[in-house]
């Protein structure tokens, strides 16, 4: 556990903004999804009583070694899709906040031996739990070339998705690729050097979300969020890019994932929740200077009905 006036290893994007927007009760049960360097817990315990209560996630045992030695504070080391488990475990059935600031921690682009970062030669990893099993380079040297386009063009969002699976399966088949300098190899000849970083950023991305099923835990999360919250409770969720914010933009306009209009004799939307901020609180022009990471940040604010 980590002194709580220590510099996190990441810089808590949009602070004051989700906290405000949590309209935090002192005595109330609250949650961080995404504990990271501990920046947005530290400052949701700085406004709870001694009776008030956060429990903060993160399935990393690097973020592990930032937790608090708080009597208020429980550190879970899981994957937030388990959030309802873990609550359950202990005891809580309902909460008055979740907090997810669903960025990619500073630090795990920083740490070379994790491969999330293409500036570094090392094993082609990507796992946030390195207890999981299933690594980047399992899935570019096992999965096939549909499922490889899939991945590229769902989660990348890349148009060349085809001839990237194609690259990748020919080049396979006479070296298996096992580190990150072998795979930019690969991919090089397939982006212009213009956009080559820009590609090369969608192209990781979309092999982080599949490594760690990024999409269904969020999906599951979300889920259980509405579910915990107690009437009046708030849902703060900040996304970086636009397969993430999708899904929260759907479940907050219209309480499902699917974004799906349910509506009742009146023509009223039924749905568990409502937005607090029809438009989307995004970094001031100084956050964005000062922390470039934060530049596609956008934080969108929900009250349980």
């Amino acid at each position: 556990m980590t002194d709580m006036n220590k510099q996190p290893y990441h810089i808590p994007v949009l602070l004051n903004e989700s906290i405000n927007g949590l309209n935090i009760d002192p005595q109330g049960i609250y949650v961080d999804v995404t504990f990271g360097g501990g920046g947005h817990s530290k400052e949701i315990l700085s406004h709870l009583a001694p009776t008030g209560h956060l429990f903060s996630f993160d399935q990393d045992k690097d973020a592990e070694k930032n937790s608090f030695q708080d009597s208020r504070f429980t550190f879970v080391r899981s994957n937030f899709r388990y959030i309802k488990n873990f609550l359950q475990y202990y005891h809580v059935t309902e909460v008055s906040g979740i907090l997810a600031d669903l960025g990619v921690s500073s630090h795990h682009f920083d740490e070379s031996e994790r491969g999330f970062s293409f500036r570094f030669d090392a094993d082609l990893d990507m796992r946030m739990n390195t207890r999981a099993s299933k690594t980047a380079a399992d899935i570019v040297n096992n999965y096939s070339q549909e499922q490889l386009a899939d991945v590229f063009y769902l989660y990348g969002e890349l148009k060349n998705s085809r001839r990237i699976a194609s690259k990748i399966v020919k080049y396979r088949a006479e070296n298996p690729i096992k580190t990150i300098a072998q795979f930019i190899e690969v991919i090089t000849p397939l982006f212009g050097p213009q956009r080559q970083k820009k590609d090369f950023a969608k192209v990781f991305q979309a092999l982080r979300i599949e490594v760690n099923e990024e999409m269904e835990a969020l999906r599951e999360m979300l889920i259980s969020a509405i579910g915990l919250l107690k009437p009046g409770g708030r849902l703060a969720v900040i996304t970086y890019h636009s397969l993430e914010d999708r899904m929260v933009k759907n479940l907050f306009k219209t309480g499902n994932i699917e974004g799906k209009l349910n509506k009742d004799f009146y023509g009223k939307i039924i749905s568990p929740i409502k937005a607090i901020n029809n438009k989307v609180i995004i970094p001031t022009d100084q956050e964005q200077e000062l922390n470039p990471r934060s530049r596609s940040a956008k934080l969108r604010i929900a009250e349980k009905l």
